[in-house]
């Protein structure tokens, strides 16, 4: 059966929000269909795979690894010393990442297996993805906590931490084009209770359930 009208529900937020936390609990507890951007842009990127021959076609084969992957660290070494081929890059990848993405939401619409699709990326917003959302949550740690847990997760020191969260929107960007925002400070049962109550408000469900009200 085919859903043409299956919401989609735009999933974003800074570095060190959570937002996997969120995902996990839409798909695993709700059922929603998941699509996660950085996924897809790796899968793209694959041997074969549409952005893997571009990428190719326009930096050469010497960003191969021996075992025909694009060896990432060589094309980081390419594109972050200079801003225009890191322009370049984004140009081949970013449109592709777009497409692939709304052929997987067409996919899930025409499976009729899921009562939701949920699509992550932190550049949501800049991506122009709201044009293809049905609503957006963002997902809100205070910078506070998002770098004590980038620091505790990824080993990052507190200055990588505050340049790259400086280098993302602002709390007051997310707030003006999210609908919904998901308190993710907390313990993930009240971080659940956040998720329920936003898919309540949505029509997703219909009501909660005694576990969701806990």
């Amino acid at each position: 059966m085919t859903q043409n009208n299956l919401p989609v529900i735009g999933i974003t937020g800074g570095v060190g929000s959570g937002k996997s936390v969120v995902m996990d609990i839409l798909s695993e507890e709700y059922g929603g269909a998941v699509i996660l951007a950085d996924q897809v842009g790796h899968d793209l990127m694959q041997p074969g795979a549409v952005s893997y021959r571009q990428i190719i076609s326009h930096f050469g084969r010497e960003i191969l690894g021996e075992d025909g992957q694009i060896n990432r660290q060589a094309l980081a070494a390419i594109v972050f010393s200079d801003e225009a081929k890191l322009k370049e890059l984004n140009g081949i990848t970013h449109p592709n990442i777009r497409r692939e993405i709304i052929e997987r939401i067409k996919g899930f619409r025409t499976g009729g297996e899921h009562p939701f699709i949920a699509l992550e990326a932190a550049l949501l917003i800049e991506g122009g993805y709201e044009e293809i959302t049905d609503e957006l949550w963002y997902i809100y740690v205070t910078e506070g906590n998002r770098i004590k847990r980038l620091m505790a997760a990824r080993g990052y020191s507190e200055e990588k931490c505050r340049a790259i969260i400086s280098s993302q929107l602002s709390d007051t960007v997310f707030r003006q084009h999210c609908r919904t925002i998901i308190d993710n400070n907390g313990s993930v049962e009240e971080t659940r209770r956040s998720v329920a109550a936003a898919l309540l408000k949505s029509g997703i469900i219909k009501e909660y359930t005694e576990d969701e009200m806990a």
